[in-house]
């Protein structure tokens, strides 16, 4: 496997030690990233209730670029388009962003995976999201921040992503881990609408779920390594993710990243794939 030097201190931050750092002055930006897939915006959720000083980022809108025929439902923004983004919600060079969602969900990881390929230096999760916030004794508010005035200049492609090339070359050689559903993966029976189903063959069943405890926190380290040992991610091992969207796929490969472990994803994912008919599709519980 590729390994990396970050930390789970690096990427994930409690809410205790977010209102600590608040509280010392730490110059924090707060994204509040709330999706549900397919469905409407749920901004109204956060317009009823947020992180003091929290900017509303949409996955779509704000975290995703122009769709191509096979790019897949949410490809990578366009770099001046990000670029303006990210001074709108006041990111500096030195800033502390914090990325956070509803409890258990993966939509905050999206952002994670935008500003760390842009190269932000310091993008870290809110574990537990916001139910953790108001259990440590966080306000919500409904009042809306400024647009700011961030100085940091991204740089595209700070970490590695695959195309599909990439993904069906690494299902072979490595580990794919599929981060969807199992019913999503098996892909039988079919779903009207949605004539191709099933996954990337070779690719393994990883459920992004099983990355979480009860509480909708991320589970320990060791936990983690265990989960991920069974399904095949052992020293040696090239590694890799995918998902629907290129949602749940930035939890997986955040979560890897914990353990050390280099996961890049497929940001097209299966709605990449599966647009283009030339390429094959397993379906059923095994690997295929």
């Amino acid at each position: 496997m590729t390994t990396t030097t970050a930390t789970r201190e690096d990427l994930l931050i409690t809410a205790e030690e977010l209102l600590a750092e608040l509280a010392a002055g730490r110059k924090t930006v707060l994204l509040d990233i709330r999706h549900a897939p397919g469905g409407p915006s749920k901004r109204a959720e956060y317009e009823a209730g947020h992180l003091p000083g929290a900017h509303w980022v949409e996955i779509g809108a704000d975290l995703s670029g122009p769709r191509t025929e096979h790019s897949g439902n949410q490809p990578l923004p366009e770099p001046a388009a990000l670029q303006e983004r990210v001074r709108r919600w006041g990111i500096d060079e030195d800033s502390l962003v914090v990325v956070t969602g509803e409890t258990g969900a993966p939509s905050a990881a999206r952002g994670w995976l935008v500003l760390a390929w842009a190269g932000v230096p310091d993008v870290r999760l809110l574990d537990g999201g916001i139910d953790a916030w108001t259990g440590a004794g966080g306000e919500l508010v409904t009042e809306e921040p400024e647009p700011g005035r961030g100085t940091f200049e991204i740089v595209p492609g700070s970490i590695p992503t695959i195309d599909a090339d990439g993904a069906a070359a690494l299902a072979r050689r490595g580990v794919l881990l599929d981060a969807r559903g199992a019913k999503q993966y098996v892909g039988e029976p079919p779903v009207e609408g949605q004539p191709r189903q099933g996954h990337i063959p070779g690719a393994i069943s990883a459920p992004v779920g099983g990355n979480l405890d009860e509480t909708g926190r991320i589970r320990p380290a060791a936990e983690l390594l265990e989960r991920f040992a069974a399904l095949g991610v052992t020293p040696g091992i090239e590694v890799g993710a995918y998902c629907g969207g290129g949602v749940a796929a930035a939890h997986e490969a955040l979560v890897l990243r914990t353990l050390g472990i280099e996961a890049p994803v497929f940001v097209g994912s299966w709605s990449a794939w599966a647009s283009d008919p030339s390429r094959p599709v397993a379906v059923g519980p095994d690997a295929g």
